[in-house]
């Protein structure tokens, strides 16, 4: 999508999958994943959730402070999505990835369709990387819920990690699990068999619901 290039300086709106707009300038574009700040915050965005990019010729953001500081490091020439995934492990961030919620917290492992988010509220949470909306580094000296490191483990999560989302989804049968933080009651069951690109859960009434593998963002255990 360099086309899109036309747009870094720019301000635009940022239609994204999931009918959610995300507004501000646009700093830097790589190959798959756009920089748009917004005041004080950075969204770094994955472009295969970007539905269409058009300018804001409402704006009136062009005269507010914007800081230079890009508050995850990389190199100029080399700006992709797993990179970014990558220098944000161990920092507090904010994501986005379904429903009407964002959640908080810090990237514990990068694996190869999907990775491991430590939230305070959900614990271990392993996100499909096609579905990620975007993500905000947290301002320095920052923390979830103003939580204290004590509440905020370096290393919380103790259980072997599958290269992929459907081998990690794997580990979890026979567990009661979530996906998709339960926008769907048929999301909330017993996972029951994984195979084929399908998980089969049942739910709390007993009945067998199939689910597409490709169609589910996120799954943790209660």
């Amino acid at each position: 999508m360099r086309v899109l290039q036309q747009f870094v300086g720019q301000q635009v709106i940022v239609e994204i999958s999931g009918n959610n707009n995300c507004m501000g300038k646009i700093i830097d574009l790589g190959l798959d994943i756009m920089v748009v700040v917004n005041k004080q915050q950075f969204y770094y965005i994955p472009l295969v959730n970007v539905q269409n990019v058009r300018l804001n010729s409402e704006s009136r953001m062009e005269t507010e402070l914007i800081s230079d500081e890009m508050p995850i490091d990389y190199q100029e020439d080399s700006l992709s999505f797993r990179k970014i995934l990558n220098n944000a492990k161990g920092r507090f961030v904010e994501i986005y990835v379904t429903g009407n919620k964002t959640i908080h917290g810090y990237l514990t492992s990068i694996m190869n369709d999907y990775f491991v988010f430590y939230s305070p509220v959900y614990k271990a949470i392993f996100v499909s990387m096609n579905h990620l909306k975007w993500l905000i580094p947290y301002h320095a000296h920052l923390t979830p819920y103003s939580l204290n490191n004590q509440s905020l483990p370096l290393n919380p999560i103790n259980v072997s990690l599958s290269r992929t989302f459907e081998g990690q989804c794997e580990k979890l049968k026979g567990n009661l699990v979530v996906f998709d933080f339960g926008d769907n009651t048929k999301k909330i069951g017993l996972l029951h068999k994984v195979e084929n690109g399908s998980v089969e859960l049942i739910n709390a009434n007993g009945d067998k619901v199939i689910w597409n593998l490709q169609h589910l963002k996120t799954v943790y255990t209660p």
